[in-house]
């Protein structure tokens, strides 16, 4: 018997002894997987979730090894420490490499939202974290522009503008707002530090035997490989057109799609198993639909929704999924569950989370719904999202299909 453990464990050690870069999207021989979904400007719970999972120290310094961390997007909104995670996850990246570790970021909506202007979820901490003394002589620039063009191009509603015009400008443009633009839009600064920033990261990755992107594949994307989803991306964001914004603003597309999350239409098992056969993997991995709480496997463990809720916003739920040779984990400040796979028992699972957080209610109505008979576990509904979704035309859907 320990003969055959020890076998077991030599085996493992020579598959991941060496971890591989195939291309810019896939990775083979990676011995151990941290993968964190959205964290919305919450610096504090980001921390806390790296420290959880043993990949920094006290100092916030890597000390994960050979780990490779991956982060499913949604850095920026709802949260004021937007610019703290990113200058922090910069460093840890070069700390990473140095110990034979890796940081891979991946592209969210929210990123995709900040770049092209759509700011509803900005928070005002956000905007102040650009200010500087120079801010209201900046805003009084663009102000004062802002008019001249205005007059120009409209005279009638330029002479019709109310009184507190300038008031009602000054709380929807508060200090740091043009910073704000000139760092994330490109069309304000070409080299805007933060779009070049979203525009090193790619949209999806394949590490292992394990798919990781944002919101998720639909049957409209499912043949494309993970560099053509990329490339488009990149291409839309460095010449964003609000007419025509493709992948960035389809809701099908992967930075806004739910439906392998439990979000009715749900995704056709027979797309799923495509895109797994595809690629070439074992489960797709995502972010981007809440679950308040629970890394919760969906499809028998084909997808995994890493969303728990990391930021205040959505309630400050620290958790992470740890894929190591030994098994696929739900990791929580409380300790490590082994993540269902299969046919293994979904209630007993949400049980022992439960009784890890007993005082989460979003996780006791969870179970009520699982422990229904007309619900089934595996298609059980996730909390809903206050965020407005893209728009998306009513066109059926391909079991799997290519987007050009």
């Amino acid at each position: 018997m320990r003969l055959s453990i020890l076998i077991v464990l030599l085996l493992c050690q020579a598959v991941y002894a060496d971890a591989r870069q195939i291309d810019d999207y896939q990775w083979e021989g990676v011995e151990r997987i941290v993968a964190i979904g959205d964290l919305h400007g919450d610096y504090d719970n980001y921390l806390a979730t790296l420290q959880a999972a043993g990949l920094v120290d006290r100092r916030g310094k890597w000390s994960g090894g050979k780990t490779h961390l991956v982060q499913t997007g949604d850095i920026p909104d709802r949260g004021p420490d937007t610019l703290k995670i990113i200058e922090h996850v910069r460093k840890l990246a070069k700390q990473a490499k140095r110990k034979g570790g890796r940081v891979h970021l991946l592209i969210g909506n929210h990123e995709v939202m900040n770049v092209t202007g759509d700011l509803r979820y900005v928070h005002e901490g956000e905007f102040a974290a650009f200010k500087t003394r120079q801010s209201a002589g900046l805003r009084d620039r663009v102000y004062e522009l802002t008019m001249q063009n205005l007059r120009a191009r409209d005279p009638e509603t330029f002479a019709s503008l109310p009184e507190d015009y300038r008031e009602q400008w000054n709380s929807q443009h508060p200090l740091g707002w043009v910073e704000h633009r000139q760092s994330w839009d490109p069309s304000w600064d070409p080299k805007a530090e933060y779009a070049r920033f979203i525009l090193e990261n790619p949209v999806a990755i394949r590490i292992n035997d394990s798919l990781f992107l944002h919101g998720g594949i639909s049957g409209f994307y499912c043949q494309n490989s993970l560099a053509s989803i990329t490339e488009m991306a990149h291409a839309s964001l460095q010449q964003y057109d609000p007419q025509a914004p493709g992948i960035l603003e389809d809701a099908n597309g992967p930075f806004w799609y739910r439906g392998l999350s439990g979000v009715r239409p749900h995704a056709a098992p027979e797309t799923v198993d495509a895109i797994l056969a595809h690629h070439g993997v074992n489960r797709i991995v995502v972010g981007h639909t809440p679950t308040s709480g629970v890394v919760w496997p969906f499809y028998r463990g084909k997808v995994v929704v890493i969303d728990t809720g990391i930021a205040e916003a959505y309630g400050g739920y620290v958790a992470y999924l740890d894929i190591r040779p030994d098994g696929i984990f739900a990791g929580y400040p409380a300790g490590q569950l082994p993540l269902p796979q299969g046919s293994d028992d979904l209630v007993a699972y949400l049980e022992q989370v439960i009784a890890r957080d007993p005082d989460n209610p979003y996780l006791k109505e969870r179970l009520a719904r699982l422990q229904q008979p007309e619900a089934p576990p595996a298609e059980s509904e996730p909390e809903e999202s206050e965020e407005v979704e893209a728009a998306g035309d009513a066109v059926e859907m391909p079991i799997c299909g290519i987007s050009p």
